[in-house]
């Protein structure tokens, strides 16, 4: 188990999906990149957010379909 994570550079927060290693997972970060780029937004693969309070607060999201609207919405 790991999760993505989407930052908006200089914002407070991000958007994070629980997922799972492989090549699913690295199409679907691709397709975000592709369709957002690289210059506003980081896209971060982590083990545990209770690691990382750089990215805090977490806003967690259910499901592919959700994560992606919302990454667009940033």
């Amino acid at each position: 188990m790991c999760y993505l994570i989407a930052k908006k550079f200089n914002d407070v927060g991000c958007l994070a999906l629980q997922t799972e290693h492989g090549q699913h997972l690295a199409n679907f970060k691709k397709k975000l990149i592709k369709a957002m780029g690289y210059d506003t937004i980081q896209f971060v693969t982590i083990s545990r957010p209770s690691a990382y309070g750089e990215y805090e607060p977490y806003r967690f999201l259910e499901t592919e379909q959700e994560f992606e609207e919302a990454v667009k919405n940033m």
